[in-house]
């Protein structure tokens, strides 16, 4: 359950863009994570809420944009985004693909609620 660490990790980037002495709630954080990234988004969702209980982050949402795969394949020189994680041209069958996303995990967004402030 590696969710738990991207959690923690996500949470530690996340304090690290917030304004010192902050003041204002973080309404939510959005990512984007590959097809491929072997992630569990409910476990992930799981972790975050609970790592963010006495946290800066409390009450955050944490949105999750899921990216998909999508390779270029060196035989016949497409880019194709595929329906299914198996990672081969469907256009010619090579296996000599290059994968362009798909693995992808990052924080796209911080976004603040500031109409609240915290400790209120």
């Amino acid at each position: 359950m590696h969710e738990l660490s991207i959690a923690q990790e996500i949470i530690e980037i996340s304090e690290q863009y917030l304004p010192q002495e902050n003041t204002v709630p973080v309404k939510s954080v959005k990512l984007k994570i590959g097809k491929l990234s072997n992630v569990c988004v409910d476990s992930l969702q799981f972790c975050f809420k609970l790592l963010t209980e006495n946290s800066s982050l409390r009450n955050a949402e944490l949105i999750v944009q899921i990216i998909p795969v999508r390779i270029k394949c060196s035989q016949c020189n497409k880019e194709v985004e595929l329906e299914e994680n198996i990672i081969c041209c469907p256009d010619c069958g090579s296996y000599d693909v290059s994968i362009i996303n798909g693995l992808e995990l990052y924080i796209d967004e911080l976004e603040l609620d500031d109409e609240m402030e915290l400790n209120k």
